[in-house]
């Protein structure tokens, strides 16, 4: 792997990305354009003049692109890209600030359209769907490392519908989601048990549970619960590596597809090799559970799995088997690093907020009880936690720039010209903290979504947090009940506070990572049980929801 290109923090699952236009140090992605041979450098001005003089003979008279700075000669505006360490979603409300709510840069003939207005990104990817839910070509992590058939990356095209389909049958209603629950609260009791013995690594038992889970509805595979279970490591980490590669820019080879085919011995190739590690890794992540999941139905197993209901039919054509590992693939990256996300920036949100924590309990006290934990068919009678639910997805949305969406056509919209092929970003950070919508944004308020004393609630959160028409997560629903059982479940057993180190308070800083999945970065926090007989509660759940056996052994035998 290149020196410079990621760096993971100490706590499992956060990211940072320490360059995000070249995927390298700044001075190895300077040696490296640099690098490039003069006749390389030559035909890519030829290419660009010729490309120029094409498109204002063809497209004379069309509407101007939105506004934006203005380029350099051949390179576009690669200047104009967020900075390594810069968040994205900053980065880009400066362009609101500058250009309004619909702005655009373009790099090497790739136009970026960059929607600053919830309701521009309604009007154009809801009721303009059919033209704008494509995805990118992405050279590295798609075409390269091979996860352009992967949901979320997938063009708009037969195999994406297909996978698209299958989701909404088996978990995208209420009622398929409802089939988890029993999966869901035993996962989260885990996660309870798990804090009770060791809450200084509070971060690495949410990837535990959410992992778990996950790998639970995707291939009904039980993992490791007490030790690193190897599946587990190799999944989360093929998903870390997908956020960290569909980052817009990450790779120079995304901005300079030829970059691709340039020998491997030229400096600053050393993506190329890192390509065919992830790629390795990726097909093993992909092979494996689905060879898993085929021995378990062969052997006779109960296995309700995701994966298991799609080979429920009979013998599948290649396209329908390749179609289907991609759809499981797509549900873990979908559920397990979102949920972390989520629960961490709960965690934080509760430490630095007590107020909140005490009402949220004092809820949950009076219609529950301290007797049991709360359940889904709690929900509705619990309307601050419903309301905490909704402010933790504002407060801190999980991939506050999304994933972006392509259009497959031009477009003239709002007066603008939309290329077609045109890379389409909505800043949903800034829709969900846009002060003329939720006033006093960067306060953590749940009451903003209660009926209190003539006040309307705000916006609901849910509307932009989960994507946009065609491409809206298929998921939601079974995400959403994780995250509320993960809230009420631990506010009932658990109080969050700032720790004490030698008579100090260490007080947090509330940052967050960079990446399509953004973290909370490391913080300190004190979890303990709010009473002897809350830590007896937390203790029962092993008699409920007893630990099973891994099938981590199964799995490992597996050939593909």
């Amino acid at each position: 792997m290149d020196a410079g290109l990621i760096h993971k923090s100490r706590e499992p699952g956060i990211t940072h990305h320490l360059s995000p236009i070249a995927g390298l140090r700044p001075d190895q992605a300077k040696m490296e354009i640099f690098s490039l041979s003069v006749g390389f450098v030559g035909l890519l001005l030829i290419s660009f003049v010729v490309e120029r003089v094409l498109n204002k003979l063809k497209n004379g008279g069309r509407p101007p692109l939105p506004p934006g700075p203005k380029g350099l000669p051949i390179v576009g505006n690669v200047n104009d890209l967020p900075k390594a360490g810069e968040l994205d979603y900053v980065h880009w409300l400066k362009h609101k600030e500058l250009y309004g709510p619909i702005s655009s840069i373009t790099t090497m003939g790739q136009t970026v359209v960059i929607l600053s207005d919830p309701q521009l990104a309604f009007d154009l990817l809801d009721k303009r769907s059919l033209k704008h839910s494509s995805r990118p070509s992405q050279t590295f992590i798609g075409e390269m490392v091979g996860l352009e058939h992967l949901t979320g990356m997938a063009v708009y095209d037969e195999r994406f519908r297909a996978q698209r389909k299958a989701m909404g049958r088996i978990l995208g209603s209420k009622v398929a989601a409802a089939k988890y629950n029993d999966w869901q609260e035993a996962e989260v009791g885990h996660l309870l048990l798990h804090l009770l013995d060791d809450p200084q690594n509070f971060v690495e038992h949410i990837k535990k549970e959410a992992g778990s889970l996950i790998v639970k509805i995707t291939y009904g595979y039980t993992a490791e619960q007490f030790k690193k279970d190897p599946f587990l490591e190799m999944i989360t980490e093929t998903m870390d590596n997908f956020s960290a590669g569909a980052t817009p820019g990450a790779f120079l080879v995304d901005v300079f597809p030829f970059l691709r085919y340039l020998p491997s011995w030229i400096p600053g190739t050393g993506f190329k090799q890192l390509a065919k590690e992830w790629r390795a890794q990726m097909e093993q992540t992909r092979d494996k559970p689905y060879a898993f999941v085929q021995h378990q139905i062969a052997q006779g197993k109960d296995n309700s799995s995701y994966l298991a209901n799609l080979l429920d039919s009979p013998a599948q054509s290649s396209f329908e088997q390749h179609n289907n590992k991609y759809s499981a693939l797509a549900v873990f990256g979908g559920g397990a690093d979102t949920t972390v996300s989520t629960v961490a920036s709960f965690f934080l949100a509760m430490m630095v907020y007590p107020d909140i924590q005490k009402k949220a309990q004092e809820e949950i006290d009076r219609v529950v009880g301290s007797g049991r934990l709360p359940t889904i068919k709690d929900r509705e009678n619990l309307p601050y936690i419903e309301a905490l639910v909704k402010e933790i997805m504002r407060w801190h949305p999980i991939g506050p720039m999304g994933l972006p969406h392509s259009s497959t056509e031009d477009d003239v919209f709002e007066g603008y010209f939309i290329p077609k092929g045109a890379m389409v970003l909505s800043n949903i950070w800034w829709f969900t903290h846009d002060p003329e919508r939720y006033p006093d944004p960067m306060n953590f308020k749940p009451e903003r979504f209660l009926h209190n004393d003539g006040h309307e609630p705000e916006a609901d959160p849910h509307k932009f947090v989960f994507g946009f028409g065609r491409r809206i997560c298929p998921g939601r629903i079974l995400a959403d009940n994780s995250i509320f059982l993960n809230i009420a479940q631990s506010l009932a057993v658990y109080d969050f506070t700032k720790p004490i180190v030698d008579g100090k308070v260490i007080e947090p800083a509330i940052k967050f990572t960079t990446g399509v999945i953004s973290h909370p970065q490391p913080f300190e926090i004190s979890i303990k049980p709010r009473s002897a007989e809350h830590e007896k509660l937390i203790r029962s759940i092993e008699e409920t929801y007893p630990w099973e056996e891994s099938d981590s052994k199964t799995l490992g035998r597996m050939e593909v």
